[in-house]
């Protein structure tokens, strides 16, 4: 009997392993018969996953974990067994805050503690001049890009809350933002970044690889309470993604995974950029300077797709660091619990790993240890956590 399902997503390329699971076959092959329904907002897609408009989710890791608390929203426990993609993000800037940030860089470009106090001092700059705040976009309070926007400023002591102005705004709509001056810079996925700089309107700055070297970013997310009752089509649904996962991970199959993933009910952008992206070999400036990175976004190798709890530590970690939440050990409990490696281990019928991908790579503070948030919070300088 086929199962029928509704699942959601945006239009990133971090969604490719669902898509491609869809597309090829391989969820019909588990006896899936899936509508996947494009959607412009996160909250779009949290709001119909708590719900139950949809059954299932591509999803920031975040907001599955503030789901999960309470914290924004309703609370409604969710499950992740499946992890969609690692890093991934990119910050891009304007001409305008690439120029002045190339004036002050002291040290090599590519470095994010070097550009953060070249953006220190641009801010300072500003200040000085009585110039209105940098502007920089990010798709969601409780996003992976708020959280690495954030850390990578802080790091040389630009406060987010003070020194310079956070604004929500949707992936697709980051370019239009950036070319139309409401924002100086973005934290966005793929494919928003590669096409503001074919536009000739911005200059990626950093892979989140630069600040993190391994950060869970997008979730395949289901309520707790469906997964309960549903245990053999979430395991169908982890068998299906994996097999998607795979088939992108293939060099052989990099120009048909591109081809899908750019039709307009998918993505929506030439499979051209979806190629670079997919490659990690990504154009950063408009005059056609190349960068390439075999960590940009893993979507299927280095077991990407297994959940790993101590990611989700992290980001609790976050959202305690910007005054979020509370720090309190059930809390911690709670987001851990969110990701499931044991469904995505028993969907594959095999064994947890003996060890555990090392996770994040932080370019500045101490190794994250999610036995010791409070230890590793009072490291920092910059934040807004509560004792």
């Amino acid at each position: 009997m086929t199962a029928p399902l509704r699942i959601g997503f945006i239009p990133l390329v971090d969604a490719a392993a669902l898509i491609v699971a869809v597309d090829k076959g391989f969820a019909a092959a588990e006896g899936l018969d899936v509508e996947l329904v494009r959607e412009v907002s996160w909250s779009n897609v949290r709001d119909k996953l708590n719900i139950g408009l949809f059954d299932a989710a591509h999803l920031l890791a975040p907001v599955a974990i503030a789901s999960s608390l309470g914290l924004g929203h309703v609370k409604v426990p969710i499950a992740a067994p499946f992890n969609l993609g690692i890093n991934g993000n990119a910050i891009t800037v304007s001409p305008a805050l690439h120029a002045a940030l190339m004036e002050e860089i002291d040290g090599d470009r590519f470095d994010p503690m070097v550009t953060a106090k070249a953006l220190a001092k641009v801010v300072a700059k500003r200040r000085k001049a009585g110039a209105e705040p940098l502007t920089f976009g990010m798709t969601f309070p409780f996003s992976t890009h708020n959280y690495q926007l954030r850390f990578w400023m802080a790091a040389a002591g630009v406060d987010p809350d003070e020194d310079v102005r956070l604004v929500v705004l949707p992936p697709p709509y980051m370019v239009d933002s950036l070319a139309n001056g409401h924002v100086d810079a973005f934290c966005v996925g793929a494919p928003w970044n590669s096409v503001a700089v074919d536009l000739g309107i911005g200059h990626i700055l950093h892979f989140v690889s630069d600040i993190l070297v391994r950060a869970a970013e997008k979730v395949l997310a289901v309520r707790e309470v469906w997964a309960d009752k549903n245990p053999d089509v979430v395991a169908s649904l982890v068998r299906a993604a994996v097999k998607g996962a795979e088939f992108i991970e293939q060099p052989a199959n990099l120009t048909e995974a591109a081809e899908i993933l750019a039709r307009p009910e998918r993505i929506g952008v030439d499979a051209e950029v979806i190629q670079r992206t997919l490659t990690g070999r990504l154009k950063i400036s408009p005059d056609g300077t190349f960068r390439e990175s075999g960590r940009y976004l893993l979507v299927g190798r280095e077991e990407a797709g297994r959940p790993d709890p101590v990611q989700a530590a992290w980001l609790y970690a976050q959202m305690v660091r910007w005054g979020q939440t509370a720090l309190n050990p059930e809390g911690v409990k709670t987001a851990m619990s969110v990701f499931r490696p044991d469904l995505y281990d028993a969907a594959l019928g095999r064994r947890p790993p003996e060890q555990a991908p090392a996770a994040f790579g932080a370019f500045a503070g101490p190794v994250f240890d999610p036995d010791n948030i409070r230890g590793h919070l009072e490291a920092f300088e910059v934040g807004r956590w509560k004792t």
